[in-house]
């Protein structure tokens, strides 16, 4: 059993942790300070790739093209980098044991990690349905994505079933971003979910309707308003059928499920304040416990702009928040200031010819204006979300760059509106004008 001892770890091997190095790279940390564990047998990346660009048939996306932190147009952190820098990077570690209060991580090699200050930054893992006991879930090309080894399942399940059927369970960004990406290498895709519309956490039905139809003119099939029941399987133990919920059952080479995530806090439980599923921090990513600091999807932070404390799963935040708790950390030690965390919630996907943004909050009444035809080869259109007479959310799909950025104004500003009805006439120009 080895037993090493670093000044800083950051625990954890997705977006959060490489930003987290980054800037303790920036900041000038000395060799041998700074300690990066994680399961992953890979530096950490930018984990958005895996959906959108992973599993083209063509150009597709591969590391190490996709380290961290390109996807801000940073410098690309590889393997070799960390060391270069004096980071240690100890992959393909997990973590069974955190004892916040003694300052040690134990590995399951038993291996014990002793630090000063800990960043966690573990992200989250998938929602199984075998962890709700769904009937034959553990049939073989029942699969998911979340990190790379997922995606390179994937990808030998699609030359496998090349042209094949598959059913895509769940209607959020995985569910959509993978039911291009499978219809782009001609698969027949069905898309199952429950709710009444695609998205429904951010989407309206308005704007919802526009992304089923193009989706469906696409040869996507979506049947809504049930849920993946069970599975028969092949002799050989592939998936070959999905029973739904309604009495339907669908044909499957292959199945792919998106049905949510879960922090990943278990190691912590019982030594850290909590608070709305993840681990409670301040606006400096500081938890309850002295020389902890949470990142990136574990974090229940405040969210000053709404005088509110939520959790947020995007990857926009999981590389501000790293950047803002190390420069956190620094401080502390005397080397500068940090204003508190001003975080604006911040969301986008890119799907088949489509990309859209969204900025701010989604309450309030919603408004939609511009040109939502689904058959045109050009769509663009937009929403905004008024609550108490101020516009306090604005979406655009096929916005340019300088369109997405007033965007991003518009919902921080959050002006007054004078009607839902003049919204709608002025459009995007109406953000322009903030």
């Amino acid at each position: 059993m080895a037993e090493k001892s670093f000044k800083y770890i950051i625990l954890g091997g997705g977006v959060s942790a490489g930003y987290a190095a980054k800037e303790f790279a920036n900041q000038g940390v000395k060799p041998g300070e700074l300690a990066v564990i994680s399961k992953e047998a890979v530096a950490p990346y930018e984990r958005p790739a895996l959906s959108k660009g992973y599993l083209f048939p063509e150009g597709a996306a591969r590391l190490p093209g996709f380290h961290c932190c390109v996807g801000s147009g940073g410098e690309k952190l590889l393997p070799e980098s960390y060391k270069q820098k004096g980071i240690e990077l100890i992959l393909s570690t997990e973590i069974v044991k955190a004892d916040l209060a003694a300052k040690s991580l134990v590995s399951a090699a038993g291996d014990v990690f002793k630090y000063q200050t800990l960043i966690i930054a573990t992200g989250s893992t998938v929602l199984r349905l075998t962890d709700f006991g769904v009937k034959g879930a553990d049939s073989k090309n029942i699969l998911y994505l979340r990190e790379i080894d997922d995606a390179d399942k994937l990808v030998e399940a699609i030359k496998a079933k090349k042209d094949g059927k598959a059913v895509v369970v769940g209607g959020g960004y995985i569910g959509l971003e993978l039911s291009a990406a499978l219809r782009i290498n001609n698969f027949d895709v069905t898309m199952v979910f429950p709710e009444p519309w695609c998205m429904p956490r951010l989407f309206t039905a308005d704007i919802a309707a526009f992304y089923e139809t193009y989706y469906t003119n696409k040869g996507v099939k979506i049947i809504k308003g049930t849920v993946a029941a069970g599975f028969t399987a092949h002799s050989n133990g592939e998936v070959k059928e999905v029973q739904l919920k309604d009495g339907r059952s669908l044909e499957a080479d292959i199945v792919i499920v998106g049905v949510g995530a879960k922090p990943l806090t278990s190691l912590f439980k019982g030594q850290v304040e909590e608070d709305k599923g993840g681990i409670k921090t301040d606006a400096f990513f500081k938890t309850s416990v002295p020389d902890v600091y949470a990142v990136g999807d574990v974090a229940t932070f405040p969210l000053k702009m709404y005088g509110d404390v939520r959790r947020v799963e995007h990857v926009d935040h999981s590389r501000k928040s790293a950047e803002q708790a190390v420069k956190a950390i620094k401080a502390a030690e005397g080397s500068g200031s940090v204003e508190e965390y001003d975080y604006l919630p911040f969301f986008y996907s890119r799907s088949f010819d489509l990309s859209w943004q969204f900025y701010g909050d989604n309450v309030g009444d919603s408004v939609l204006f511009g040109d939502s035809n689904p058959s045109n080869p050009k769509p663009r259109f937009g929403a905004y979300w008024v609550q108490g007479g101020k516009v306090v959310g604005a979406f655009m799909e096929g916005g340019s760059g300088d369109e997405n950025k007033d965007l991003a104004k518009v919902a921080k500003a959050r002006p007054a509106a004078a009607s839902l009805d003049e919204l709608i006439k002025q459009g995007i120009s109406f953000a322009a004008k903030i």
